[in-house]
């Protein structure tokens, strides 16, 4: 499903015209990427949390010219689902 269907899908369910809709979610996407980019972790009850996690430092390897690399720590976006919306996606998997 792609942010186009996400929008078509709400807009049909609720009434309100596609525009605003659109509006809606790229708002609501810009907030959850600034909240993470600031460190700050999004929780949605019921449909799960936003997080940021964070990398430790490791080392690896150029295979091509053999030689090993540092790669430094750094924070990366994370999904958690709540457990009720595993629960969901779980129950219509055999349908």
């Amino acid at each position: 499903m792609t942010k186009a269907d996400i929008v078509n899908e709400i807009a049909k369910n609720t009434g309100v015209d596609k525009a605003s809709v659109l509006a809606t979610v790229e708002s609501f996407m810009e907030v959850v990427k600034d909240s993470l980019a600031n460190k700050e972790n999004v929780y949605l009850r019921g449909f799960g949390s936003f997080i940021v996690k964070k990398r430790a430092e490791k080392t690896a390897r150029n295979i091509s010219k053999n030689t090993t690399i540092i790669i430094p720590a750094h924070n990366i976006p994370a999904f958690k689902p709540a457990k009720t919306f595993v629960a969901q996606v779980k129950d219509n998997t055999n349908k």
